[in-house]
């Protein structure tokens, strides 16, 4: 009875992580794509400035983790000291500014697409630098998300939705998503390497390095000189309140979100998270497409299940590994 009551605790704990992680980053992926197309006020103004969502991200992530860190983790000692992510701080100010940046430029599904792709920069780098031999499958997989990306990125978007896009440019919106996979490869290379220096480096440790870094250098980008795009960017807040409080919960939902990601990988392992977080960005697809009122051709739909066929399938090859060395430390 006891066993059994620990089971339903986990099973509980699992829907209560999944609930989480989707409800945070779905509406966080609509709010997205609201800035980045809504026009606000009487004088239907866009919020250019996407850049500065980065800024207000890592603002409230700094003091939410700084937070977590005094409440769970006992000040946090023993962790890598905070000067070590100063070069991870830059690849992950750059990325992830570029992937906003590209909304002006392609549709938040189109966005998404390109962001799951991240595989293929991974195996290339890894066949092509480091001369590693991946397994028939894992090419299965690769083909899968690269055909899908490409045959969505070159089957024509609505009309409807290019007239939402700020300056709609596809090659430029593709090319920004994919060097933001680039810097994301080598912001986690570097994190790697810290967690493996400092091995009693907690999560919260990284998200606080890592957010103060974003904060210190999207500081001096915004408002290191007198013209600025910081102050524009707080300027269209004052005169706009909508667009100051849709930015708020924008992070706010990151700040959870990543909260809940935390908890899962302690709990269930990376493999769990990276299922729950993969079928998100399906779920968050079919809700842009909903809400926005530009669905998707049956082409594009098609699309969009190739990659999620190939992200799926390598999700499971990653299971039978790890079902694989499980048993052999059993046997052992």
């Amino acid at each position: 009875m006891e066993s059994h009551g620990s089971g339903l605790r986990r099973v509980f704990l699992l829907a209560f992580c999944v609930a989480g992680i989707w409800a945070a980053y779905i509406y966080q992926g609509v709010l997205q794509e609201t800035l980045s197309t809504k026009r606000f006020g009487p004088d239907k103004k866009r919020f250019e400035h996407l850049a500065f969502l980065n800024l207000a991200q890592n603002v409230v992530c700094l003091i939410w983790s700084f937070l977590m860190i005094k409440i769970w983790s006992n000040g946090g000692n023993g962790g890598a000291p905070w000067w070590s992510y100063w070069s991870a701080g830059i690849t992950n100010t750059i990325g992830p500014a570029m992937g906003i940046e590209a909304l002006k430029y392609i549709s938040y599904p189109a966005q998404v697409l390109a962001k799951s792709s991240k595989m293929i920069p991974v195996m290339l780098m890894g066949a092509l630098v480091y001369g590693i031999r991946y397994t028939f499958p894992e090419y299965v997989c690769t083909l899968l998300v690269a055909g899908g990306v490409s045959t969505f990125a070159l089957l024509k978007t609505s009309s409807k939705t290019i007239s939402k896009l700020a300056h709609p440019n596809a090659p430029l919106g593709y090319g920004l998503c994919f060097l933001n996979l680039a810097f994301d490869g080598f912001t986690n290379a570097t994190q790697d390497s810290i967690t493996a220096r400092y091995p009693k480096t907690s999560a919260w440790n990284i998200m606080l390095g890592m957010n103060l870094w974003g904060t210190i250098y999207n500081l001096i980008f915004m408002f290191g000189w007198p013209n600025a795009i910081g102050y524009d960017a707080i300027q269209f807040c004052k005169q706009h309140p909508e667009a100051a409080w849709d930015i708020f919960l924008y992070c706010l939902c990151g700040a959870v979100g990543q909260n809940f990601i935390f908890l899962t990988i302690s709990r269930f392992g990376s493999l769990t998270n990276t299922t729950i977080t993969t079928t998100r960005k399906f779920v968050s697809i079919v809700v842009s497409s909903v809400l926005s009122g530009n669905p998707l051709s049956k082409m594009q739909w098609g699309s969009v299940i190739m990659v999620f066929s190939g992200l799926s399938y390598q999700i499971y090859l990653k299971w039978k590994k790890l079902r694989r060395v499980q048993k052999k430390r059993k046997s052992t």
